[in-house]
């Protein structure tokens, strides 16, 4: 069956919603990311590539891999020109672990795409509070924190008591036995005491950057 047949790109989502496309490479072919490629450099469309396995990557055709931004850790990729640098706050990527980079990655290039100033702040899990207490200052002069964690995941509970901000946990899948693939962090963010907590799947950085773009037009930030 032709790769064509089955694509459909939806270039005017960003004229509905403010959030451009974004293309899901997990489970897709070679021949269906080529073929997608090649529509948007017909069209001179620009999007964000998430779950791009490397693999992917050096596989896709060598007139794709010379115009995309490419990130192995993060396994994003965009295509055409990212929106214009915006001024404003940074939003805060906040990370507990190093483990859990790609998925704090994720989210922070989903946000430098449409040009939101970020600040990523990686290990300063709560097994070290004072990493975290040394950075409060930082995160109390941000409208929105993304608070990333696996394991326990008590940091964005720990955050929500800390600062006024928009605090978004994503779990991540990081951790041993019970953590069970993410689950025991996810239920601890749904189940924490930090009212207001916005929780996302688990290691869904990108959804977590759409939600605070989502924030910050509201807010009128952006």
């Amino acid at each position: 069956m032709s790769a064509d047949r089955d694509i459909k790109l939806d270039l005017t989502r960003g004229e509905r919603i403010g959030l451009d496309e974004a293309i899901l490479c997990e489970g897709k072919s070679i021949a269906h990311l080529d073929r997608i490629l090649d529509e948007a450099a017909e069209k001179n469309a620009r999007f964000l590539l998430t779950r791009l396995q490397t693999g992917q990557w050096e596989a896709l055709a060598p007139r794709h891999r010379q115009v995309l931004d490419y990130d192995p850790i993060s396994r994003t990729a965009l295509h055409g020109t990212p929106h214009a640098p915006r001024s404003g706050p940074e939003v805060v990527v906040l990370t507990a672990g190093t483990s859990d980079v790609p998925v704090s990655r994720e989210a922070a290039r989903t946000l430098q795409y449409y040009g939101v100033p970020v600040k990523q702040i990686t290990d300063v899990g709560v097994a070290g509070l004072w990493r975290l207490l040394e950075r409060v200052d930082e995160l109390r002069t941000a409208p929105v924190v993304i608070t990333v964690a696996g394991m326990d995941a008590a940091l964005p509970t720990v955050v929500g008591g800390l600062t006024p901000a928009v605090i978004i946990g994503v779990p991540t899948s990081v951790g041993y036995g019970v953590a069970t693939g993410g689950e025991t962090a996810l239920r601890a963010m749904l189940a924490s005491c930090s009212a207001g907590l916005m929780v996302m799947n688990i290691d869904n950085g990108f959804g977590a950057a759409c939600a605070a773009l989502r924030v910050l037009r509201a807010i009128g930030v952006r």
